[in-house]
């Protein structure tokens, strides 16, 4: 998010940028440890226009941006096994294609011509949208980031955020490890942490944390996996999987995992993934697991994005709370944010639902499909 910002930011001529990492390299945090998917297939319109924005950038990434990316439109196949599920699905479609995105309500038959394995036992339809697919995080990252920097923007890495000084309500600097930064304006892209840099200019950030895992198998052969990078989710467990080289990339959330920054493998979970992962995809009980991580969603009460002012502190702008869904949204999100900040509004979505004060409102628009 902050890649991006800084890069929108210098297309619209502003360029005294300085981005702020923490950690010695950019993408070690949750934008490094994510499976990359990119998808249309959202319950909210807001969602879903900011999918469209931002997979039309992916799609045109290197001629707009400059830098080539690993992307692969293999499509998402939502695997649905109840009637509730189906109608809100149903729903939600509609409004897609009303908003033009070429996406399809399938059979369970046709669901397993599409990934090579799949059981769908119980499964009483599907969802599936060929422009979706699986981006390389670190690609986008870095090339946001060398456009921004060949514009002007710092890069200050191994720098961390001690401090944001207010005064008579406005930004004034940041204080960081390494000297006071002055500024008037102060962007919060620090996703999981989003509430830590909120509280030092007086926020409450309604944005928490929760690990996530991702396994990846040792090769599994030709035979056992799909084809393609179709990423595939079975909407009910969570469960989701795609082909990731010769092996298998998947994960599920915890319904007991609880807040917190955590980010070591809970090794125990796994036992508890296997039983639900090999009723999907029953190659997986004979795989051994190659690599293993965790990373940290970034959780609001409705699971939307919080995008542009707080106005309680003037010059003071988030891009934080996506609810595992941030990578993906970070080119929209990020031009967004740029227009707010240079212009003061923006002229072709409707931010309402992105905005920092709606939690005092009781009729918030909820994402509902947040795996």
């Amino acid at each position: 998010m902050g890649a991006s910002t800084a890069y929108h930011l210098t297309r619209r001529g502003v360029r005294k940028i300085v981005l702020i990492e923490r950690e010695p390299m950019l993408g070690m945090g949750s934008t490094g440890r994510n499976a990359g998917g990119v998808r249309h297939q959202f319950s909210s319109e807001a969602n879903v226009r900011l999918s469209i924005e931002s997979i039309r950038l992916f799609e045109g990434f290197a001629d707009e941006v400059g830098y080539e990316i690993d992307f692969h439109q293999n499509g998402y196949l939502f695997l649905l096994s109840n009637e509730r599920d189906l109608i809100d699905f149903k729903r939600s479609i509609d409004m897609q294609q009303r908003l033009g995105v070429d996406v399809d309500l399938i059979s369970p038959e046709e669901a397993r011509r599409l990934a090579t394995g799949l059981d769908t036992t119980g499964v009483i339809a599907a969802t599936f949208c060929s422009r979706d697919g699986i981006v390389d995080p670190n690609g986008v990252t870095m090339g946001f980031t060398k456009a921004a920097q060949a514009a002007g923007a710092e890069i200050n890495r191994d720098t961390t955020v001690t401090g944001v000084h207010v005064e008579a309500g406005r930004i004034t600097a940041v204080e960081t490890s390494r000297g006071l930064i002055a500024t008037s304006v102060v962007v919060d892209a620090s996703g999981p942490w989003a509430r830590d840099i909120g509280s030092m200019v007086g926020l409450d950030v309604p944005v928490l944390p929760y690990r996530r895992h991702i396994f990846i198998t040792d090769p599994m052969g030709p035979e056992l996996t799909p084809e393609s990078r179709i990423m595939v989710i079975d909407f009910e467990t969570t469960f989701y999987f795609h082909r990731e080289g010769a092996g298998i990339l998947f994960g599920m959330s915890d319904p007991d995992e609880t807040p917190g920054y955590d980010t070591t493998v809970k090794w125990e979970f796994l036992e508890l993934l296997t039983k639900t992962a090999t009723k999907r995809l029953p190659a997986l009980a004979d795989a051994g697991i190659a690599h293993a991580w965790a990373g940290l969603y970034e959780m609001t009460p409705d699971a939307m994005p919080i995008i542009g002012p707080a106005s309680q502190v003037e010059g003071f702008y988030l891009i934080a709370g996506f609810s595992g869904h941030g990578f993906q949204h970070s080119p929209a999100a990020g031009r967004i944010l740029a227009d707010m900040i240079v212009h003061g509004k923006v002229a072709d979505i409707d931010t309402n639902p992105f905005e920092f004060d709606r939690f005092s409102s009781l009729d918030c628009e909820r994402e509902k499909n947040v795996v």
